[in-house]
């Protein structure tokens, strides 16, 4: 393997565009257009799904899911807010926010007592102006600095290194939610103020330590290689948070020293962008499973935290758009979903299709064997109109596992559950679409399933129609 060098790119600093931008999404792939050389953000709000002409027509009750509760996110200072993932735990869920209303929307608490009336309880994470809060983990830890209930908050800059907002930063936030009412800082970890800031994190407790993964999209490029896209930190003392260790690609043997953090030619000749989306562990801390867009979903030993070793990959075919966007797993760990963010289904020498979900083994980590893929009506139904255009409405985004039931949130699609008894042989079993569903993140807790819809907040679904 290639050692970890660091570089500095002169003519790479020539060609960013460095602009003000108006609140937008660095999400998916944010510099897709065009490359780095041509930056962009997607402006992504409820509205660009809900009044599609080929959005669907919405059921709230199909086959065993059943929607129990649906409650919108209470404004803050007379302005609604938007919603981004979701998690639970201990009865509690928890709901990041977007950048609809200029951000800063915060995670949201539900107390999930009664599942058929949650009531929102709690708001934290707001303090860092110009930012949202897409994601939030919550896990019960105890090192010797911290016991309790420990949230981990993404921070991203609405205006990425805005000179008119030299109080605006991304990173990540840490809270004490031992008493979900009442949410206590704890720490913070910040980033360059080039960096977008951190889009998705994980986290994960090995023993007595609390270790933190948190994927920062465009890190490596924006710093001109200093910073990586993907961290593995120390939150053992949530108020000291320490960098261990961080993924630099050119230790592979196929991305060459030349890489300037985004760009990449692969092996087979084709131009790919390559970033860090978001990261998964098993229940044991024991493997890292990172999505870094075209390189795939690349698999790391992080045992020893400070000295991860690099296992394997997932490729993709050279007609196959790459967009490893998310990951879960199933089977005790050996079979790994990868959901791939495709929005944009047109592209010449590519397969027209929106972004679809691929099912491997990885019994042996370091060589992945496709197994199966997933596709749904959505994924071909390409209209005339979208040539050329980018929209999220029909791509898979989230996976989650319980069991053998894949659950998938599908924007316009709402969520979809899948029987993956034979993961060779994926079969949809049910699907809730709601109206105009714009269903951003879904989470499995206990006997229900949770959705969070952007525009619509937070949805409790029941699974077998319980209730009906």
């Amino acid at each position: 393997m290639k050692k970890n060098k660091r570089f500095l790119y002169t003519a790479l600093a020539s060609a960013i565009v460095l602009s003000s931008f108006t609140p937008g999404v660095f999400a998916h792939d944010a510099l897709e257009i065009g490359g780095i050389s041509k930056e962009r953000v997607f402006v992504f709000d409820p509205s660009e799904i809900a009044n599609l002409p080929y959005s669907m027509t919405g059921s709230k009750n199909l086959k065993n899911l059943y929607q129990a509760a649906s409650v919108q996110i209470n404004q803050i200072d007379g302005s609604q807010k938007n919603t981004a993932d979701v998690y639970a735990h201990k009865g509690f869920a928890y709901l990041g926010t977007h950048t609809a209303g200029g951000g800063n929307g915060g995670v949201r608490v539900f107390d999930l007592k009664d599942p058929e009336n949650p009531v929102e309880v709690a708001v934290f994470g707001t303090e860092i102006p110009h930012t949202w809060q897409e994601k939030v983990i919550v896990k019960s830890v105890n090192t010797p600095h911290f016991k309790g209930d420990l949230a981990v908050v993404s921070v991203q800059q609405l205006s990425r290194n805005n000179a008119s907002r030299p109080d605006s930063i991304g990173g990540i936030l840490i809270y004490d939610v031992t008493d979900p009412y009442e949410p206590k800082k704890l720490g913070f970890y910040g980033l360059d103020r080039r960096i977008p800031g951190t889009h998705e994190l994980y986290l994960t407790t090995q023993g007595n330590r609390a270790i933190l993964l948190a994927s920062n999209p465009y890190a490596d490029i924006y710093t001109a290689g200093v910073d990586k896209d993907f961290q593995i930190i120390d939150v053992s003392d949530p108020t000291n948070p320490e960098k261990l260790w961080q993924f630099d690609p050119r230790m592979l043997p196929e991305v060459p020293e030349s890489f300037n953090g985004y760009n990449w030619t692969d092996p087979n000749g084709r131009q790919r962008a390559v970033f860090n989306h978001s990261v998964i562990t098993d229940n044991n801390g024991r493997y890292a499973y990172v999505s870094m867009w075209d390189l795939g979903t690349v698999i790391f030993d992080i045992k020893d935290p400070e000295n991860p070793i690099y296992l394997g990959r997932t490729d993709f075919r050279s007609d196959q758009k790459g967009s490893a966007h998310s990951a879960a797993l199933a089977r005790g760990g050996n079979i790994l979903i990868e959901t791939r963010e495709v929005s944009n289904p047109v592209g010449s020498g590519y397969e027209s299709a929106y972004g679809y979900t691929r099912i491997f083994d990885i019994s042996d980590k370091t060589a992945p064997k496709l197994l199966s893929e997933f596709k749904t009506d959505l994924t071909f139904d390409i209209p005339p109109t979208s040539v050329g255009r980018t929209t999220f409405a029909k791509t898979v985004h989230d996976p989650k596992v319980h069991g053998n039931t894949l659950y998938l949130s599908y924007y316009s699609g709402g969520v979809i559950s899948v029987d993956i008894t034979d993961p060779s042989n994926p079969v949809e079993i049910s699907r809730y679409t709601p109206e105009a569903a714009d269903v951003w993140g879904v989470f499995v807790d206990r006997n229900y399933v949770l959705a969070s819809d952007m525009g619509q907040g937070l949805k409790v679904l029941f699974k077998n129609n319980k209730n009906k």
